[in-house]
């Protein structure tokens, strides 16, 4: 009897003729992996990955859909403390800037929004 694969219960979700169970589409995430892998600023020497295996773009799409939605929910909450229906790229710069987690993107959203909007703390 066949076994599941370890990732098989990512494949739970629906399924569109476009990306099949992913939201995001696979080969899309497989190319900027390979342009990732293979970039000189990586601390093994930018030799890269040549070889994806069909798995790891989908633990990489799954991980994407679990940041967005993370970010969309404390981007939302940041609209509605705004009295708005609507969200706006401060909100988001306001969500990247309340949490810890995403201090990576400081700089970009900082960059993107100005010196005008640089008090969301």
């Amino acid at each position: 009897m066949r076994q599941a694969r370890p990732y098989s219960a990512m494949f739970a979700g629906g399924v569109s003729a476009r990306t099949g169970p992913h939201a995001l589409p696979l080969a899309r995430i497989k190319k900027i992996m390979k342009r990732s892998a293979g970039d000189s600023s990586v601390v093994d020497g930018g030799g890269g990955a040549r070889m994806i295996s069909g798995e790891a773009p989908v633990v990489f799409s799954k991980a994407c859909e679990l940041f967005i939605a993370d970010l969309t929910r404390r981007a939302w909450a940041a609209t509605l403390e705004g009295k708005r229906r609507t969200v706006h790229k401060e909100d988001v710069a306001a969500a990247v800037q309340n949490t810890d987690l995403f201090d990576f993107l400081v700089d970009v959203v900082t960059a993107d929004l100005g010196d005008d909007h640089t008090d969301y703390k």
